[in-house]
């Protein structure tokens, strides 16, 4: 593998941002500098104060395979991810079959090899009936186990309290959850079903998955916690409500020491409120819901402030024709991967949250949850997971949307960032206009 410099680069790395040049060969970042010379046959590459982050890392996606390629697969959308600067995903388990046994992780890793443009991991999930399953967990083999305590497709809902319990307990990963109350939503459901019948508007929706039910289910999961000391990680916080249940300060503290009950918030939650139901209706249907405008600006302060450890998109295609069913029967979801990062650097141009911040929640934060090895910043020896941001004015136009769902929610959206280049383990795969060149992806390994 040839060597490239990136020279006159604006770097984006813990905390810091500072004039450079960097260095990568064989797929690893070989030198950090100043005033670095180009090698014999060396491509050199100038940024032109560009800034160069890390390859972000999205802990929560849903690329769909096995069992609903005909809306997704691993290859297709991680090559998004690419395009918006992900070099790094971790893909849930409630596919077809669900990801309930070793044979069935194993399965989707057999699936990844050689097809996917980004690095891969894969959860274990977690049900009523498979705790023998979770037990037996190579600490090793997955970023973590899943926990449904809401409503899910499959056997993946665990409501059975003794079991739940047994999994806070016994289990030898984090735990990450969806944290919302069934009973308290299927009331909701039913109390709107006798105003409207099956004609439910879409504007509901957060009113049905309720506030209530996010943060009855996030208080039991934090008691799971607390209980047995297991580390915890709640996903896509959706209320202002639930933000004074967790911890504000860095995720990795002063004494070296980790939090042990973290959080974290979703690209769509930084952008749409309420207000965007009677513009986009089931487009921005989601689990948890999109609520007030005075949640969407609580959760970017606490994404500022510490309170919220990690940023993620919970990419979750779904076909416009089943969006376009009435409300009960359209399904949750959205496509997020490709313009995740650009959305999150629009709050930089606002002046609500700094480069480096980004770069935390969204590469620094993951790797450092999920104990991701070798990724997830600019380190000479890291893998060079790279992302050249372009600071030029991008709109989002439905022929560049690269997910086989053919849609995305910030169609028409103008971004002040666009993704200028991606390179995933040293090979360029993004160019700023297309993909270039086959797909690179590599099995994350999970220091522990």
């Amino acid at each position: 593998m040839t060597s490239t410099l990136i020279v006159n680069a604006r770097l984006v790395n813990e905390g810091r941002e500072f004039d450079g040049d960097l260095r990568f060969s064989d797929g690893r970042i070989a030198e950090i500098g100043n005033g670095l010379s180009a090698r014999d046959g060396e491509t050199v590459i100038d940024a032109a104060g560009r800034r160069l982050l890390p390859g972000m890392i999205d802990d929560q996606v849903h690329f769909r395979e096995p069992g609903m390629e005909y809306k997704a697969d691993m290859a297709i959308e991680s090559a998004a991810a690419v395009a918006g600067g992900l070099t790094s995903f971790m893909d849930m388990p409630n596919t077809n079959p669900p990801t309930l046994n070793r044979d069935a992780l194993e399965d989707k890793y057999r699936r990844a090899t050689g097809r996917c443009h980004a690095n891969y991991g894969f959860y274990m999930g977690a049900s009523n009936d498979n705790l023998a399953d979770v037990r037996a967990i190579d600490p090793k083999a997955t970023p973590g186990l899943k926990v449904f305590m809401g409503a899910s497709t499959g056997n993946m809902l665990v409501d059975n309290p003794e079991t739940l319990d047994a999994i806070f307990r016994d289990t030898p990963v984090p735990i990450i959850t969806h944290c919302e109350d069934t009973p308290t939503i299927d009331a909701n459901l039913a109390a709107f079903k006798a105003i409207y019948g099956e004609d439910i508007p879409v504007e509901c929706h957060p009113d049905i998955r309720s506030r209530e039910a996010c943060i009855k289910s996030t208080r039991l999961a934090l008691s799971l916690a607390n209980k047995h000391g297991t580390h915890l990680h709640v996903l896509h916080i959706s209320t202002a409500d639930e933000l004074a249940l967790f911890e504000r300060g860095p995720l990795i503290r002063a004494d070296g020491s980790r939090k042990k009950i973290t959080a974290e918030t979703c690209v769509h939650f930084l952008h749409f409120a309420r207000g965007d139901y009677a513009r986009l209706g089931n487009l921005i249907k989601c689990n948890p819901a999109i609520k007030d405008e005075a949640d969407r600006e609580a959760i970017i302060d606490a994404l500022a402030g510490d309170i919220l450890d990690v940023l993620a998109t919970d990419h979750a295609p779904h076909t416009l024709e089943e969006k376009a069913r009435p409300y009960a029967g359209a399904p949750s979801g959205l496509p997020l991967v490709q313009f995740a990062l650009n959305a999150a650097l629009e709050l930089v141009h606002q002046g609500r949250l700094t480069t480096a911040q980004v770069v935390q929640k969204f590469a620094h934060a993951p790797a450092q949850l999920f104990d991701v090895a070798n990724r997830g910043y600019l380190r000479e020896g890291y893998a060079a997971d790279l992302v050249l941001i372009d600071d030029t004015p991008y709109t989002v136009r439905r022929e560049d949307v690269l997910s086989r769902c053919g849609w995305s929610p910030f169609e028409g959206t103008t971004f002040r960032s666009r993704i200028a280049a991606t390179w995933v383990n040293g090979v360029l795969g993004w160019d700023g206009e297309r993909l270039v060149g086959t797909p690179q992806g590599q099995r994350l390994q999970f220091d522990r």
